[in-house]
């Protein structure tokens, strides 16, 4: 096996600018902006070795690892002649995969021990959905309005199942896992910043059917019992926490959490502390509000001191006028 050339500076330079987007958030694909096309490997091991190289992009992968990625769990073991089948789905991906162009990148480089891929300028879904993803999650507590906006965004990049169809061999199945649990995690933090913008009424719905999707996940009952209160609920919402817990207890044989227990605490008492908070935004109208009303104050009683000013002198003049005229009438008189 031959170890291919290391794209040059200027080539790298060339690839910024690369239409390329690899895509793992639901069926493996390729889509190419250029010309507006999804190139799909036909075959389950091209698309698990697709998932596989874009997942470790930039790493080498070495034949052992990659055949059994192939070849391991309901496929059975890898064939006696493992390296060259492999090499054989390397060529086949490597032909279907974009022309890089004139700059000399190379998407699929072999190596003495395995292979490597190379992203260039090529982008992912997932690290588009990462970045949206981080971005309003820490945005939800300091403007949940954006914070929402942004997570929808994120959670629309998704095309069905992580990895669909590429989740046996180990490197797809890991990947998967993790994407997943930052779904869920995006999830939540798109219903937490909703709630924070008093959307609870249009929560309920959508969180109902998380709790049935995803029965062992305690946030989205702890969501769920907040949209139900500030609805007027309480009653269904003491409801929410019986069911997590019968479901927690039959599955798992363990009682809900603190943060669960807890707010079923705050649900029973009524605390204040479930009212939708004032948003960032409310906090900065109303002290921008209350300056303004501190500078009319001020600006009234500096026009009512120059009235008070003006109307006086016209009297006090008029009154002094009055009795020098007197006085003088009087010199007159003597």
């Amino acid at each position: 096996m031959s170890v291919l050339a290391t794209p040059r500076p200027d080539a790298v330079r060339s690839a910024a600018s690369s239409p390329v987007e690899f895509r793992l958030l639901g069926p493996v694909m390729v889509h190419d902006a250029t010309g507006g096309a999804d190139i799909v490997p036909a075959g389950s091991k091209q698309r698990a070795l697709l998932a596989a190289f874009v997942t470790h992009a930039g790493v080498l992968l070495d034949v052992d690892r990659l055949a059994a990625e192939l070849w391991d769990g309901a496929d059975g073991a890898p064939p006696g002649n493992a390296a060259n089948a492999l090499q054989a789905h390397v060529a086949r991906l490597r032909r279907l995969l974009p022309t890089p162009g004139d700059y000399g990148h190379v998407w699929i480089s072999t190596l003495p021990t395995g292979y490597l891929l190379d992203l260039g300028g090529a982008s992912t879904d997932v690290q588009r959905f990462t970045r949206r993803s981080s971005e309003g999650r820490a945005a939800v507590a300091t403007d949940p309005a954006r914070a929402a906006q942004i997570l929808h965004g994120a959670l629309e990049l998704w095309r069905g199942p992580a990895l669909q169809d590429c989740r046996r061999g180990p490197v797809c199945a890991a990947e998967a896992d993790r994407l997943d649990e930052m779904r869920l995690t995006t999830l939540e933090a798109l219903y937490e910043a909703r709630l924070r913008c008093e959307r609870h009424g249009e929560c309920i719905g959508d969180l109902e059917r998380l709790t049935a999707d995803h029965p062992l996940r305690e946030r989205f009952y702890d969501l769920l019992m907040v949209a139900l209160y500030r609805s007027g609920r309480q009653a269904e919402a003491i409801g929410v926490y019986e069911r997590a817990r019968r479901r927690l207890v039959a599955a798992l044989g363990i009682e809900p959490g603190p943060a669960l227990r807890g707010r079923l605490e705050s649900v029973l008492t009524h605390s204040p502390g479930l009212a939708a908070p004032v948003a960032p935004g409310v906090l900065d109208e109303l002290d921008r509000l209350r300056r303004r009303v501190d500078e009319l104050a001020r600006q009234q009683l500096e026009l009512t001191r120059r009235l008070n000013a003006a109307t006086a002198g016209p009297q006090a003049t008029g009154s002094q006028t009055t009795g020098s005229q007197a006085a003088g009438s009087q010199a007159v008189a003597r």
